[in-house]
C-alpha cells in the first residue's frame, strides 16, 4: 500500500468533466485506488464517489493505492491532479 497527499489546483474543483478524467485515469490500473477527504474514504474509480466528495479548489486529498501496480497508479494520479485535470 502506498499513500500520498495532494492539493486540488484546478479552479473549479472536481466537477463532472475533471471527475471523469480523474476516474478514467484511475480505471487504467488494476490496484485499488481510494482517496481520503474530510474523514471519508471514496473510490477514485467511481464518478459518483468523486462527485459526492464535493472537492473544491485548494482542498487536500490523500490517495491510497493498494495492489500490484500501486506505485504506477499513485504516480499517475498525482501527475494528473498536478496537471490540472484538463483545465
Amino acid at each position: 500500500m502506498v499513500k500520498a497527499k495532494i492539493k486540488i489546483k484546478n479552479p473549479t474543483g472536481l466537477h463532472l468533466r475533471p471527475a471523469g478524467i480523474f476516474c478514467n485515469e484511475a480505471g487504467k490500473y488494476d490496484c485499488s485506488i481510494m482517496f481520503n477527504f474530510r474523514n471519508s474514504t471514496s473510490n477514485a474509480k467511481s464518478v459518483l464517489s468523486v462527485l459526492g466528495a464535493c472537492i473544491k479548489c485548494g482542498d487536500e486529498i490523500e490517495f491510497i493505492c493498494d495492489g500490484k501496480d500501486e506505485e504506477a497508479a499513485l504516480s499517475a494520479m498525482l501527475n494528473i491532479v498536478n496537471d490540472g485535470l484538463g483545465e
